[in-house]
């Protein structure tokens, strides 16, 4: 048998087995992060089929290409209108909340290893982003509905922090093996270009991105994620050759573009969805074959402890001092505590010491990796229950309202488009038309079909239409004249 036919029938393996195993996660409550992880630390050199893995740089650089899409997918379901009334708020913790978090946990490690306190800040800033994506997977498999403003927070919180952390440890990393070429001030500059640069590349390109969509009329749907694809890659390798923060501007330009609408949107958001999955499966796989775990009972006793400070002390105090002028309850504010679950991103920030040959790459990588399995088994198990004893949870309304359907309460009219119509030659998202203005019908060739945002309009098609407000149907038809 030929070796690409080994690695592609235990790759297929591996994808297959985290696929079924991931049930656990809605049957038990066990996050999926911690079952990927596992896989591949049973795939490993320790574990049961005894794969050799030991390319930490490869590692590396599946984490950084999974983050891009993991990030821009998160983006790209994130509703605006959700987060806008938290979007300060989100910020903040994800900046001054993982700056603060970082710093105590820096206070733990110092007084429990023999490390200098830059190093124990290195390691408080490679665990100190947070992995919310689980978090949700358990709340949705429980059935336990969040209160309206701490969903989207914990939301915008998780995707923009990794960009702060891994400022974070590249910048203390540099600090410690160049404290010559490096100063607070410096640094203090690159943080604000950085994150400017990133903001602006990502506004940009989100901004941009569905108009081109409406407007290059693919001739097949399948070149549409691969236009997508290239978009973000290209999108993230332009704002780190620039100097800015690749990671925030893939996340901002998936936030943007969900703001409006564009042609296959749905199945699109659906593509990246799926390929955010995938990433996530390989980077956790990849990360735990790269794991010893006859290693890890050495530092469970200092890891445990770490795990804890960080839980019980450093992560409380960053929410709380950074929420100390919101509107957010004191509960609320112990549930976002309790729900900074570590994720992939702190395993492959700890992969960055190996590549410069820092003197205790392999405690810190060990450390870190135990110090995740702990937060998201303990953290993650237990957050349905965390959730109804701070009685976190959204109220049900006892009696459900009975809704009349859109057509007993619109109106339906048709709209023939003349030979000289600005509007063909157009998709119907191109159109830029209200979301209560739908074109439900169109008639052409003696033949009906259903529309979808990407149909081309054609002189002497006839639309049915359903609208509720007479003025501004009136209005909306003078724009497709």
């Amino acid at each position: 048998m030929q070796t690409i036919e080994i690695y592609l029938l235990i790759a297929a393996f591996l994808l297959l087995l985290s696929v079924v195993a991931s049930k656990l996660s809605n049957s038990f409550g066990v996050p999926s992060l911690f079952i990927f992880l596992g896989l591949g630390m049973l795939a490993g050199s320790d574990g049961l089929l005894g794969i050799a893995f030991d390319n930490v740089k490869l590692a590396q650089n599946i984490g950084t290409l999974a983050l891009i899409f993991i990030l821009f997918g998160g983006g790209l379901d994130t509703t605006w209108k959700a987060i806008k009334p938290v979007l300060r708020q989100g910020i903040v913790l994800a900046t001054l909340g993982v700056f603060l978090t970082a710093f105590v946990v820096a206070i733990g490690v110092y007084a429990l290893l023999d490390f200098s306190f830059l190093e124990a800040l290195l390691i408080g800033a490679i665990i100190s982003s947070t992995d919310a994506a689980a978090v949700f997977t358990i709340l949705r498999a429980k059935g336990i509905a969040l209160k309206k403003r701490l969903a989207p927070l914990l939301e915008l919180e998780s995707g923009s922090n990794d960009p702060m952390a891994i400022f974070l440890t590249v910048a203390i990393l540099q600090i410690i093996l160049f404290p010559q070429d490096s100063s607070v001030l410096m640094w203090i500059y690159k943080f604000f270009l950085q994150f400017f640069i990133g903001a602006v590349l990502g506004y940009a390109f989100g901004f941009v991105l569905p108009r081109i969509l409406n407007r290059i009329h693919l001739s097949f749907y399948g070149l549409y994620p691969v236009f997508t694809i290239g978009w973000i890659l290209l999108l993230f390798a332009l704002s780190s050759m620039l100097g800015g923060n690749g990671f925030l501007a893939v996340y901002l330009a998936g936030i943007v573009a969900n703001t409006k609408e564009f042609a296959h949107k749905k199945n699109l958001v659906g593509f990246h969805d799926a390929l955010s999955w995938i990433m996530q499966i390989t980077v956790f796989l990849a990360l735990g074959l790269l794991v010893f775990p006859s290693q890890l009972p050495d530092i469970a006793l200092p890891a445990l402890a770490i795990a804890l400070w960080l839980m019980f002390v450093a992560r409380p105090i960053g929410v709380f001092l950074s929420m100390v002028f919101s509107k957010f309850s004191i509960r609320e504010k112990f549930f976002i505590s309790w729900v900074g679950l570590r994720g992939a991103v702190p395993i492959v920030l700890a992969t960055y010491p190996y590549l410069v040959n820092f003197e205790h790459s392999a405690l810190i990588f060990n450390t870190v990796f135990f110090l995740v399995l702990f937060s998201i088994l303990i953290q993650g198990m237990s957050l349905p229950y965390v959730a109804r004893w701070l009685k976190v949870e959204s109220k049900k309304p006892k009696t459900q309202e009975v809704l009349l359907s859109p057509l007993l309460t619109s109106s339906l009219k048709q709209f023939y488009i003349e030979e000289d119509s600005q509007i063909i030659g157009k998709s119907i998202v191109e159109l830029d038309i209200p979301k209560d203005f739908l074109i439900l019908l169109i008639h052409r060739n003696n033949k009906y079909f259903k529309p979808t945002g990407s149909t081309i309009l054609n002189a002497h098609d006839v639309l049915l239409i359903r609208y509720k407000d007479e003025k501004k149907y009136q209005k909306i038809i003078k724009k497709l004249r």
